[in-house]
């Protein structure tokens, strides 16, 4: 028999974070601890993160499928049943974490210090000043890749910071947009135009998701490369997925573990991406996980060979974050261990 505990867990974001969405002052998640008979003395934990507005499920949802998967017969009927992406995503690291007697969920060269994780430099929305700034010391620490939320200040003033990062720094930097589905169809020519003539890497998702004719028309005549984040979201066969991929034809995609069907999801979306007809680029990002996510996408990230900054670095955004096997140094995320640093932690929220 295995027994599944779930327990809810309020994330403080240190500053009010912007996107073109909303302002996030705090993130519901849930952790979970799952417990198999057959492995007696053992425990795995794993966190099921909720964003609402944004995942495919409510947390009302979430409280159901957890309350419903609090006993099974064995780990094949548990992700049997565990069907719902954030859900998923914690039952598989979980279940990952209680097999392996040293606690770690993708064993890897990342995860035995002999590899690090190029990341992306995120600046959030704020005043534009105050961007500038802030990219300024991500690049001064170390980043040679950062990445900009766009779509919520005056063009105008974004692309100025756009453009001022370049010439500042050169084409040593590369630069990353993300709209978060804020342009229309009738706006977004003219704007990745002028990001393209700054030299942009890519811009993602730049109109809102669910409109695949005028995404397709946009990936086919962007003069720099789309990046689908939010349009993965709720696509769940791999049939939908190579569907999805064949009619848009889009250059990257970004992949939340959480929000696209957990790494099993993110697995497949891996594999039809990198089909020989497709050759579609990817890259890992979180979905504002707290530490324990965070640390569980890092080792799924660090089995793969990676040739671009992946998009991890959202440790640091919450006062009451668990503790972290991670560190980053310059823009290397490495892992230092122990794998249970934050099981003391978790055992006492899930009480």
């Amino acid at each position: 028999m295995i027994r599944v505990d779930a327990a809810p867990y309020l994330l403080k974001f240190k500053t009010p974070s912007r996107t073109s969405r909303e302002v996030l002052t705090e993130k519901l998640t849930f952790f979970i601890r799952i417990k198999d008979d057959e492995l007696p003395g053992r425990e795995g934990f794993g966190e099921v993160p909720v964003f609402k507005g944004l995942s495919a499920e409510t947390p009302e949802e979430v409280v159901a499928e957890l309350n419903a998967l609090a006993n099974c017969e064995n780990a094949e009927d548990l992700l049997s049943r565990a069907i719902l992406s954030s859900v998923k995503f914690g039952v598989e690291s979980a279940l990952r974490s209680l097999r392996n007697e040293n606690g770690l969920i993708f064993e890897s060269e990342f995860t035995d210090g002999s590899k690090s994780i190029r990341i992306n430099g995120l600046v959030w929305m704020n005043p534009v000043a105050e961007m500038q700034e802030e990219a300024f010391r991500k690049i001064e620490s170390g980043f040679k890749c950062v990445k900009f939320k766009i779509g919520a200040r005056e063009w105008e003033d974004e692309i100025a910071l756009v453009r001022k990062i370049r010439e500042r720094f050169g084409t040593a930097i590369t630069i990353r947009v993300d709209a978060n589905g804020a342009f229309t169809e009738d706006d977004v020519m003219p704007k990745l135009e002028e990001l393209a003539a700054l030299g942009v890497h890519s811009i993602e998702q730049p109109v809102k998701a669910g409109q695949p004719e005028a995404m397709r028309r946009i990936c086919k005549n962007s003069p720099l490369p789309i990046a689908l984040d939010e349009e993965l979201i709720g696509v769940t066969t791999r049939r939908e997925k190579e569907e999805l991929l064949d009619f848009i034809r889009p250059q990257y995609l970004v992949l939340k573990p959480a929000l696209c069907g957990g790494f099993s999801g993110a697995s497949e979306w891996i594999d039809c991406a990198g089909k020989e007809e497709r050759g579609i680029g990817w890259w890992l990002t979180s979905a504002l996980e707290s530490n324990v996510g965070l640390n569980a996408i890092a080792q799924f990230a660090g089995q793969h060979p990676l040739d671009i900054p992946q998009g991890l670095g959202t440790g640091g955004l919450y006062t009451n974050n668990l503790p972290s096997p991670l560190q980053l140094v310059g823009e290397n995320l490495t892992y230092t261990g122990p794998a249970d640093c934050y099981y003391q932690q978790l055992r006492e929220i899930l009480k």
